[in-house]
C-alpha cells in the first residue's frame, strides 16, 4: 500500500506525540485564525465558521481557540487558499471551485457539473476513494482539506432575460465560479468570477447580466430578485457542493492529536448543520421570492442537454492537460454512475411519486 507524504507525516506525529509534549500543550493553549470566503450576513455559509470555533473551544475546555474572520477582514474572499498556503492564517473556510486556476483537480473536492448530490459526495469522500485521491492533490500544495459544510442542491441563478434555448446564453456576462464558468463559456457565456458579496452591485450596475449564488434563502438575503426577474433551476453544476476548511499543513502537523480530533469532529457537525439549515430555510424563502414577483423557470431540456455535452467536453480537455485530473476522473465517474443507478431505484421512484402525490392529496 502506498503512503502519501501527508499520511506519513500523520503517522510520524502520532508516534512522537506521547514522547514529546508539544509547546502548545505546555502553554496550555492554541490560538488559530480562520478566514472565510463567505459574507457574515449569510449565516448558512459563514455560520459554519463560528459553529466550528465554538465546538472546538468547548471540546478543548477553551484551550484551542479559533478566531473567525469574514472576507476582507484579513484577505479578500477569493484569496483564502493563498492565505492558508503562505501561513497568513492557519486555516480558511472556502469552496475549492474558486481555485481551479491553480489546479483544476481541486474541483473534485467541491462539485462537478452533472455530478454527485450532497449525500453522494459524502459517500465518495468517506467510503470511496475521494479522500485519498484529494489528499494526493493537496500534498503538493501544503494544504490539508477537511469537509465543512454542504448547501445541498442549488438553484442555477438570476437572469435579466428569459433563457429559452442554448443560443440565449450567447454573450451573457455571468457571475459564475471557476469550473462552472468553463462549461458555460462553451455555450457563449462570458464568465465573471466575483466574490458573493460583490455580486449584487455588479448585477445592479449592469456590469454583469446574470449571476449564480446558492439558493432561495441566500439569494433573497443578497437581494438578487430586486435587480433580476428570472430565476432558473436546476443548478446542474452544483448538485451537492462540499465546502471545506483548508488547513496549513505545517500548522496541522504541530496540532496536538486531541485538538485535531476536536477540529475534525466539529467540521463534521458543521457539514451536517449547514445542509439541514438550507433544507429548512429554502422552501419558505422560495415562496417569498415568488410572491414578490420572481419568475421561477425550469431550464428547457435542450439547455440541459447542451450544458451536459459541454461539461463532458471540459472533462476530456482537463484530462488531457492534467495528470491528476486524468487519474481521479475515471474513479469519480465510476462511483457516480453506481450511485445514480442506486438512487434511480430507491430515491427517484419514491420522490417522483411522493412529491407529485403531495400536490393532490389533501
Amino acid at each position: 500500500m502506498s503512503v502519501s507524504r501527508r499520511t506519513f507525516a500523520r503517522i510520524a506525529a502520532a508516534g512522537t506525540a506521547a514522547a514529546v509534549a508539544s509547546p502548545a500543550i505546555a502553554q496550555g493553549a492554541v490560538k488559530w485564525r480562520m478566514t472565510s470566503s463567505f459574507p457574515k450576513s449569510l449565516e448558512g455559509l459563514y455560520g459554519a465558521s463560528p459553529t466550528v470555533a465554538r465546538l472546538v473551544s468547548e471540546m478543548s475546555d477553551g484551550k484551542f481557540e479559533i478566531q473567525t474572520f469574514g472576507p476582507g477582514e484579513i484577505v479578500p474572499g477569493l484569496q483564502v487558499m493563498d492565505a492558508v498556503q503562505n501561513g497568513t492564517v492557519e486555516c480558511g473556510h472556502t469552496y475549492s471551485g474558486y481555485y481551479v486556476g491553480k489546479n483544476p483537480t481541486v474541483i473534485f473536492d467541491g462539485s462537478l457539473p452533472f455530478g454527485l448530490t450532497a449525500r453522494q459526495q459524502n459517500a465518495w469522500y468517506m467510503f470511496g476513494d475521494g479522500k485519498r485521491l484529494i489528499d494526493e492533490v493537496y500534498d503538493g500544495m501544503g494544504i490539508v482539506s477537511i469537509p465543512m459544510g454542504n448547501t445541498g442542491g442549488q438553484s442555477f441563478g438570476w437572469f435579466r432575460k428569459e433563457i429559452k434555448s442554448p443560443a440565449d446564453f450567447q454573450g451573457i456576462k455571468m457571475r459564475v465560479a471557476g469550473f462552472g464558468g468553463r462549461v458555460m463559456a462553451k455555450l457563449g457565456v462570458v464568465p465573471q468570477q466575483i466574490a458573493g458579496g460583490d455580486s449584487y452591485p455588479a448585477l445592479e450596475k449592469g456590469t454583469i447580466d446574470a449571476c449564480e449564488w446558492v439558493g432561495p434563502y441566500d439569494d433573497e438575503k443578497l437581494g438578487f430578485n430586486k435587480v433580476a426577474k428570472f430565476y432558473y433551476y436546476p443548478g446542474f453544476w452544483e448538485g451537492g457542493p462540499m465546502l471545506h476548511v483548508l488547513v496549513n499543513e505545517k500548522k496541522q502537523a504541530e496540532l496536538p492529536k486531541a485538538y485535531l480530533a476536536a477540529l475534525e469532529t466539529a467540521c463534521g457537525e458543521a457539514n451536517q448543520w449547514m445542509q439541514a439549515k438550507y433544507d429548512a430555510q429554502n422552501p419558505p424563502a422560495l415562496r417569498r421570492l415568488v410572491a414578490s414577483g420572481t419568475q421561477l423557470r425550469p431550464f428547457p431540456r435542450a439547455v440541459l442537454e447542451a450544458a451536459e455535452k459541454a461539461a463532458y467536453e471540459v472533462y476530456d480537455e482537463m484530462s488531457a492537460k492534467s495528470p491528476h485530473f486524468k487519474r481521479i476522473y475515471p474513479d469519480w465517474k465510476k462511483f457516480r454512475d453506481e450511485q445514480f443507478l442506486w438512487f434511480r431505484v430507491a430515491e427517484l421512484t419514491y420522490e417522483n411519486f411522493a412529491f407529485t402525490a403531495s400536490q393532490t392529496v389533501k
